[in-house]
């Protein structure tokens, strides 16, 4: 079976040079990689110090940013690799300022795997959430590096657990430690013989309580908020935005729209605008006008989106009407805003626990986004309550870097 899969490794390396010709973000995929052993080998010297953490993509970043952080404050000796495999995620934290070296991760083949690991040589590894490169891990295992899993999740149909993924359970014996988000990921590696595995909880929640802690000030959305109800509207897909915009359109109480789309294309943008009656601007032609007087902010823009749910009333997180489902519903949840989202959300345990909590409404069609919407904007004391709930379910969750970093220090030293 790795035989297999190495094949496959191969060949979809080929297939994406094809596609790059035609996707421009297939062409961030295939020419980020161009460039990764010029940048390690001109950045990383022999004899440097190194830590690597590699995330799938932003959220993943995110999620373990926690974590890197204080790894930083307590190896500062050490340089911080971080790889992404997505361009979603690579470019837009390409620049971040925690890490000494950001790249993408060159594909799972064993040549790569052998080349990244001699310029990285990294004395500590971690991987965030998931992601099991079987390359990656034979050779971190042959070198007998100490890997570790943060926030990481298992589910039964995962490779794991097929009759044919013995190559993909082998891997797993590369990890010097497990650190879960939950009791099933744990049976669930207890039932592959591993007993190397703690339950951590989701470092997510360390790094959305200290949002709490920055200044999430923007003058543009309080002069266009206006002391008014305002919905935010997060990372939104056109199947969102097709409800919203009917919503937007037909509603008549006075309260104010923000706008924040995943996908900020200028084609879609015009499309999302134009299909909007309400006075809307955009973050891009905001200079010189007065955002009072506007009803609808669309924000063009990527980068701000936490700090303009510290001005929501009312929160829509988008992604849950599409796959693999409903994006961050932690950053406006600690807040202490109420939240409205899509029905796919199974594969997010915040978002089931925030929706069985009543923090959170998972809306089916128009009707029921309306009736939640509604509801929210007319109860100011169902909003209070809610929010609330939200975010004390933020604050009980505190603590999964704490007890990472005293397993891994207590492991290292």
């Amino acid at each position: 079976m790795l035989s297999l899969y190495n094949l496959i490794v191969h060949f979809v390396g080929f297939l994406l040079k094809i596609m790059a010709l035609f996707s421009q973000k297939m062409k961030l995929f295939v020419d980020g990689r161009k460039v990764v052993f010029p940048v390690l080998e001109q950045k990383i010297k022999p004899n440097d110090k190194t830590i690597w953490f590699h995330a799938a993509s932003l959220g993943e970043y995110e999620q373990g940013l926690p974590v890197i952080e204080k790894i930083k404050e307590q190896f500062p000796s050490h340089k911080i690799v971080v790889t992404f495999f997505s361009p979603s995620g690579y470019e837009v934290r390409k620049n971040n300022t925690v890490a000494d070296v950001t790249v993408y991760l060159p594909l799972d083949t064993q040549k790569n795997a052998q080349q990244f690991l001699k310029l990285v040589h990294p004395d500590l590894v971690f991987f965030i959430k998931y992601e099991y490169w079987p390359n990656y891990l034979a050779e971190l295992k042959k070198s007998n590096t100490k890997t570790y899993l943060i926030s990481g999740i298992l589910r039964k149909n995962q490779l794991f657990f097929k009759w044919y993924g013995g190559f993909y359970r082998e891997a797993l014996n590369t990890f010097t430690y497990f650190f879960v988000q939950n009791e099933t990921s744990k049976k669930l590696l207890q039932q592959l013989g591993k007993t190397n595995v703690a339950v951590s909880g989701d470092t997510r929640f360390d790094r959305v309580a200290t949002i709490l802690e920055k200044d999430n000030s923007l003058d543009f959305i309080s002069d266009f908020k206006d002391n008014t109800i305002t919905i935010v509207v997060g990372s939104s897909w056109p199947k969102d935005e097709d409800l919203l915009v009917n919503f937007i359109n037909s509603n008549t109480f006075n309260v104010k729209f923000i706008l924040a789309p995943h996908n900020i294309k200028e084609q879609q943008i015009q499309q999302l605008k134009n299909s909007i009656t309400k006075k809307t601007v955009l973050f891009s032609e905001k200079e010189g006008k007065k955002l009072a007087d506007f009803d609808v902010f669309i924000i063009d823009t990527i980068g701000i989106l936490t700090k303009i749910y510290s001005y929501a009333d009312i929160a829509y997180v988008g992604g849950g009407f599409g796959n693999p489902g409903v994006h961050n519903v932690l950053e406006p949840a600690t807040f202490g805003v109420p939240i409205v989202i899509g029905p796919n959300y199974s594969h997010f345990a915040e978002a089931i626990a925030l929706v069985n909590m009543e923090a959170c409404v998972s809306v089916t069609n128009q009707k029921e986004l309306n009736e939640a919407l509604e509801n929210l904007i007319r109860n100011d004391d169902i909003r209070r309550e809610k929010g609330h709930i939200s975010s004390t379910f933020v604050k009980m969750n505190e603590g999964a870097t704490a007890i990472i970093l005293k397993n891994i220090l207590n492991d290292y030293i």
